[in-house]
């Protein structure tokens, strides 16, 4: 695996929207004011040609004109590292267009950004062999103060902290804000479109749900584990299932290259859905266990679904999951910070890691090797 170098100070910052551009409010105002704080910390910023664009669909721009600026960005001898606008609905459109040979042959560099990012970030360390890293981009960043877990993508990116965390709440959506009132929810609306750099407004406490193999009749299923220390390492990869099944079976699936090379190691999976509601998320992970994409899994992590909560015919986030999974025998924790459901801890896709889990806590510790 390929490592780039981390952010030194005073070095530039790409910027591009392979996915969505900043071509509406809150965005304009959250990037314009993500570019003035990375300014007072001393960075230079080289912006991509469509960070700014809305002529595309579900994306930027032109599939062909996004994969070049994304192309051109990681060529580009202008930038140190590499940060997305946001996410979107169609950059899977764009991966034709994405050189991966030109990945392999460049000096390595750092691509941030999540959700619709994974079609870049997945394939980086499974076509490439070239690590990125699974975080908020770019408009986050302009949020007014930031959350800790957008200080802790920046030490990330900057090689300051290589070990992240949980985190002690999350904000739920407003549909299933069980502690917020009627009027609160409403508020906490006109607030975020009076003021476009609102921050995360954490409302509900973090309940991790982490599942273990146990044997009942000879067969292997997952039982909850609240009370247990869970310890397991491994070569990481993942992203948003939403775009990681569209890429299954493609000529961009490389995955199965991907695990022969770690076989020794085993593979940690870390998923997280955003549009996909708990029958399309079961029927995802159904065919990525049948296409050997969990060949040598050594655990998941999964995030909390963009769809919390909801339940249909007897099938809720859990068994979506871990009915399919129990064979394995490895675990499985859930409901963790990561993906659309803020905050979210940044992970980097193709670092080996060490994760440790319990007590409703959770740390993985990157090693670049």
């Amino acid at each position: 695996m390929r490592y780039p170098e981390f952010l030194k100070e005073n070095g530039t910052i790409g910027f591009v929207a392979p996915s969505f551009g900043c071509a509406t409010e809150p965005y304009i105002s959250l990037f314009k004011n993500a570019q003035e704080k990375f300014k007072a910390l001393g960075y230079s910023l080289d912006l991509g040609p469509n960070v700014y664009a809305d002529k595309g669909i579900g994306i930027s721009n032109k599939p062909s004109l996004c994969g070049k600026e994304l192309n051109e960005a990681y060529a580009s001898r202008e930038n140190d590292v590499i940060i997305s606008c946001g996410g979107g609905e169609l950059m899977c459109e764009v991966v034709p267009f994405m050189d991966f040979d030109l990945v392999k042959k460049s000096a390595p560099k750092w691509y941030m950004g999540y959700s619709d990012n994974t079609n870049f970030s997945f394939l980086s360390a499974t076509i490439a062999d070239t690590a990125a890293i699974y975080a908020p981009c770019a408009t986050s960043f302009g949020m007014e103060p930031w959350h800790e877990s957008i200080q802790d993508a920046l030490d990330l990116i900057t090689g300051k902290n290589l070990t992240v965390h949980g985190y002690d709440m999350w904000e739920g959506p407003a549909e299933a804000d069980e502690n917020g009132s009627e009027e609160e929810i409403t508020e906490r609306a006109v607030l975020r479109e009076e003021n476009p750099l609102e921050p995360y407004r954490p409302n509900r406490k973090a309940d991790y749900r982490f599942f273990v193999p146990d044997l009942k009749d000879g067969e292997s299923i997952l039982v909850p584990a609240a009370d247990k220390t869970i310890e397991f390492e491994g070569r990481l990869v993942g992203g948003c299932l939403d775009c990681l099944i569209n890429l299954l079976g493609t000529e961009f699936d490389h995955v199965d290259d991907f695990n022969a090379r770690y076989e020794d190691e085993g593979i940690i999976w870390f998923i997280e859905a955003c549009d996909l509601n708990v029958m399309s998320i079961r029927r995802a992970i159904w065919h990525m266990k049948h296409a050997g994409w969990f060949r040598h899994v050594k655990g998941f992590l999964v995030g909390r679904p963009y769809f919390y909560g909801q339940e249909m015919m007897g099938l809720d986030q859990y068994n979506a999951v871990t009915d399919l999974l129990s064979e394995y025998n490895v675990p499985v924790l859930m409901d963790l910070d990561i993906g659309h459901l803020p905050p979210m801890m940044p992970l980097i896709t193709g670092a080996y890691a060490k994760v440790k889990a319990g007590d409703n806590h959770i740390t993985v510790e990157h090693i670049l090797r």
